[in-house]
């Protein structure tokens, strides 16, 4: 099809439909966990405006969590249709672990959730903050069990291969493989980082159109320090990440880098800027700085980092997508440190909710954690080909075999779909946030669904926001 063969069409249509699913997850994780800070300091403190921000953002957290389940489906049932071949080699790991999830994580949120989004007037204040964490843990538990089985996938162990079979033989070691926590602990802290600037950016956005009050000046405050604590330490644990990564996927790490060949003794040079050619192996037009590459990668000047010509051309990652996914992820990461820091001399100053060139950068700052994310994603999963189960399985020989026309057409009928579904839900969220928070707003009354006696309630319901023609016009008026 369009002399794209099946197994490319099969790849991109994964990775399509997982950079519209992993949008929601990280959200969603953030927002659960935010959620649970917001009661739990209402319930310490009985402020006002910490109540008032959890009725507002959990509008937001049950959108996101319907459309996050919607597209995690189709994630499951793409290893039967695209990618049998994987799920015949390596389905007695994956698909326990997936199932783990399912037992642990979604029976948790399904027993909470309805009582977190609807249960605020109809049980106590200590029940309902309980159902609040156990739906923030069970996001956590999510993301342990999706980050072990995803982490086995990049450094395999606790296995036998028998009759062509992957059988665990140590289940520890199969959920606690040598990349797991350093990549839970990136990814969790990458889905806080980008709901604090998600929320961030919600409240510049209203401070610049003149709707200053408590609520608004709050989000802003407790996004900023978010990014002032987290992001750096998000940074650490980037380094760490990366250690283990160049133990482990050396490859991957000489792809990122356009890294091609060292000279002698000296060490590896960083380059910062590059074309990195597949075809000529070099990186053309690079801008480097000596030694670096060694002290950020090593921790010394005198050790070098893998380069790409130590290994068989069909063993090499694309390095021309790694080489930029990964600047972009560290740029992004760059950009939030500078962002904290900025916002921590404004406080200083008594200036963080006036100076306006800031919020504006807050502002654009808003999906700059979702991108980094799908940047993030990208170089880890492009980093880790040719092999889906690294060293064990070639992404060539885990496809189900159908022919481009087959897949293609799946392909374009998900890109129709995903666009006008997922389109709305992404435009309803913001149309949400625009409408912002309504402060002083009491206790909801009524039972069943938000404001309708004895109606049944679903979690998308919760956000139950009408909006006249013309509304969003009119919000940066009010106050």
């Amino acid at each position: 099809m369009f002399g794209i063969e099946a197994l490319d069409l099969a790849r991109i249509q994964f990775a399509f439909t997982i950079s519209f699913h992993i949008v929601f997850p990280a959200i969603t994780i953030g927002l659960a966990s935010y959620l649970a800070v917001l009661e739990g300091l209402w319930l310490k403190t009985g402020e006002g405006v910490y109540r008032d921000l959890y009725h507002f953002w959990s509008k937001i957290f049950a959108v996101n969590f319907g459309m996050g389940v919607v597209s995690g489906v189709v994630m499951a049932y793409q290893f039967g249709t695209n990618w049998s071949a994987f799920s015949d080699f390596a389905g007695a790991v994956t698909g326990p672990l997936l199932t783990y999830e399912v037992l642990t994580a979604f029976f948790l949120e399904a027993g909470f959730l309805g009582v977190m989004l609807f249960g605020w007037n109809r049980v106590g204040p200590g029940l309902h903050f309980l159902s609040t964490l156990m739906v923030a843990v069970g996001t956590l538990i999510s993301t342990f069990w999706i980050l072990a089985s995803n982490s086995w996938m990049h450094t395999p162990q606790g296995f036998e291969i028998i009759d062509g079979r992957v059988i665990p033989v140590d289940w520890f070691a199969v959920v606690f493989n040598p990349s797991f926590p350093y990549r839970l602990a990136h990814m969790a802290t990458a889905a806080f980082l980008a709901t604090a600037f998600f929320v961030g950016a919600s409240a510049a956005w209203h401070l610049l159109r003149g709707r200053n009050n408590p609520a608004i000046r709050k989000m802003l405050s407790m996004a900023m320090w978010m990014a002032l604590l987290v992001a750096p330490v998000q940074a650490l644990i980037g380094d760490f990440h990366g250690l283990n990564t160049l133990e482990y996927q050396p490859a991957k790490i000489a792809a990122i880098e356009g890294h091609w060949e060292n000279h002698g003794d000296e060490p590896t040079p960083l380059i910062l800027f590059g074309w990195p050619d597949m075809e000529a192996e070099e990186t053309r037009f690079k801008l480097e700085i000596p030694a670096l590459g060694s002290l950020i990668l090593t921790h010394s000047l005198d050790q070098q980092v893998p380069a790409l010509k130590e290994f068989a051309k069909e063993d090499r990652p694309n390095s021309t997508i790694v080489f930029w996914t990964f600047r972009v992820m560290v740029g992004l990461g760059l950009l939030m440190i500078l962002t904290g820091i900025w916002g921590f001399w404004l406080r200083l100053r008594g200036r963080l909710f006036e100076n306006r060139t800031f919020l504006h950068l807050v502002v654009w700052m808003g999906p700059s954690g979702v991108l980094a994310i799908l940047a993030g994603w990208f170089t880890t999963e492009i980093g880790r080909q040719p092999w889906v189960v690294y060293g064990l399985m070639r992404t060539a020989d885990a496809s189900s075999g159908h022919s481009a026309e087959q897949v293609g057409l799946t392909l374009a009928l998900f890109v129709v779909v995903y666009f006008a579904l997922f389109g709305a839900g992404i435009s309803y969220v913001m149309r949400l946030v625009r409408r912002g928070p309504v402060t002083d707003e009491g206790k909801q009354e009524g039972a069943g669904g938000p404001g309708r006696q004895r109606t049944p309630a679903r979690p998308i319901s919760a956000a139950d926001e009408s909006f006249e023609a013309g509304e969003s016009d009119e919000l940066g008026e009010r106050n």
